[in-house]
């Protein structure tokens, strides 16, 4: 931690997490525009999201203080208390993910995990993927199929909320969200700070 400028510069999002968090835009965004006429790479892509899932999951265990689950995953009174903060304009200003932003994360975790569920289980009925031969092949495939689309618009639907997120906190907070999830560092100013968790 540095200040320059009566700012501090935080290292908040470590390599590994900038780029499980691009690789995963970018793949969720050719899954879904290849759903049709490109199976093969729509295939590959959630093999890809699920194995970026995985590796979420683990590092947020064995992460950094900043990756970790413990650091941004909250109660839903404390969630529900910095939404109404927002509207006041005076939400505390946190270093790592805000209580809105840790749900979120977790939110897109699950609904991720559960539209390349659902695909692969398409998949095994097809005598295909990891899941063939398993128990998901009794199941009811015009059923497993509005599954895996109603979780992919789902998915959809929470990206669009979190970008608007993103662009509410960097508004209030006066801070380039986008920017920090592309350096790693946030810019804050020195007599804000309060702690580790927020400012």
């Amino acid at each position: 931690m540095s200040t320059h400028d009566s700012q501090q510069v935080i290292k908040v999002w470590d390599p590994l997490v900038r780029v499980f968090h691009w690789s995963l835009a970018l793949f969720f965004t050719i899954a879904y525009l290849t759903e049709d006429d490109f199976e093969t790479v729509h295939f590959y892509m959630g093999y890809a999201i699920s194995a970026l899932i995985l590796f979420r999951l683990l590092w947020g265990i064995v992460g950094p203080e900043y990756a970790r689950f413990t650091n941004f995953v909250t109660g839903k009174d404390r969630v529900v208390r910095y939404l109404k903060s927002l509207l006041t304009g005076k939400a505390e200003h946190y270093v790592g993910h805000n209580p809105a932003g840790g749900m979120m994360v977790v939110a897109l975790l699950l609904m991720l995990a559960l539209t390349c569920f659902f695909g692969m289980t398409l998949l095994a009925m097809d005598d295909a993927g990891p899941l063939a031969g398993s128990f998901v092949i009794y199941l009811n495939e015009d059923l497993v199929e509005g599954l895996h689309e109603l979780c992919a618009n789902g998915t959809l639907m929470l990206v669009f909320i979190h970008i608007a997120g993103v662009i509410v906190s960097s508004v209030l907070h006066r801070e380039n969200l986008i920017r920090a999830m592309i350096t790693g560092v946030k810019k804050l100013n020195a007599g804000k700070v309060k702690g580790d968790t927020h400012v």
